[in-house]
C-alpha cells in the first residue's frame, strides 16, 4: 500500500496548488495563533476552495475553544480535524467530523503503554499522529524522535516530526505508517513551502 502524504502548515494558495500538483493526499491548515503557520478563516477559506476532489483539507487546532472551532467549520470547507493539544475523546467527537489525534512522543516517560493506552482512549479517531514534540506542546519543531520505539497498535499511524526528503524513506521502512505528515521539512521559511523540496519529498514515496 502506498504511504499517504499530508503537507501541513499551508498558508498560501500557490503552495496549496503545487502541493496538489505534486500528488499529496491532504493539506493542513493551522488554526493555532501561536504558530508561525497560522491562517485566518479568510485565508483558509480561499485555500480550501481550490483544493480538488480526493485531496483532504485538514484543520489543525490546539486546545481551542469549542465556539472557535465551530466558527472555522462554518466558514471553511474542512474534511478532517486534527487535534494537537490535550483534548479529550469526548471533546474531539462533538463536532460531527472525522478526526485524528496528535500525540507528543518526546518524553522520558514514553513507553509502549503510552501509545497503546492512547489508542484505547481515542478509539473514535481515524488515526493517531505521532509527532516529535513533548506532550502538550506544539508541533512543527523540525525534530525527529526514536522511530524504533513505536509500539504496534490497531489503528492507522501518521508519522510526523522532522521528516525531509533525506530521511522519509528510512522512516517509512522502520515505522510502516499509514501516512506521513511534513511541514518544516519542505519549507524555505516558516509557512512558506519550497516547490523543489516538496517535489523531492514526494519523489521519495514513489
Amino acid at each position: 500500500m502506498r504511504t499517504r502524504v499530508k503537507i501541513c502548515g499551508i498558508t498560501r494558495i500557490e503552495d496549496a496548488q503545487f502541493a496538489v500538483d505534486a500528488g499529496v493526499d491532504a493539506i493542513g491548515l493551522v488554526f493555532y495563533e501561536k504558530s508561525p503557520r497560522f491562517v485566518t478563516n479568510t485565508q483558509a477559506a480561499e485555500i480550501s476552495q481550490l483544493v480538488p476532489a480526493f485531496v483532504s483539507r485538514v484543520a489543525l487546532f490546539k486546545d481551542a475553544e469549542k465556539q472557535m472551532i465551530n466558527t472555522v467549520l462554518q466558514q471553511v470547507e474542512i474534511d478532517l480535524i486534527q487535534f494537537h493539544g490535550g483534548e479529550s475523546a469526548d471533546f474531539c467527537e462533538q463536532f460531527g467530523r472525522p478526526y485524528i489525534k496528535a500525540l507528543g512522543m518526546k518524553t522520558a516517560e514514553y513507553d509502549a503503554n503510552y501509545l497503546v493506552a492512547s489508542a484505547e482512549k481515542y478509539q473514535s479517531a481515524k488515526a493517531l499522529l505521532l509527532d516529535a514534540h513533548a506532550p502538550g506542546e506544539a508541533g512543527g519543531t523540525g525534530e525527529t524522535f526514536d522511530w524504533t520505539s513505536i509500539a504496534t497498535i490497531n489503528k492507522p499511524v501518521v508519522l510526523a516530526g522532522g521528516l525531509t526528503a533525506d530521511n522519509v524513506k528510512q522512516a517509512i521502512e522502520i515505522v510502516r505508517p499509514y501516512a506521513v505528515d511534513v511541514s518544516s521539512g519542505v519549507e524555505s521559511s516558516p509557512g512558506i513551502k519550497d516547490k523543489e523540496k516538496v517535489t523531492a519529498f514526494m519523489q521519495q514515496l514513489v
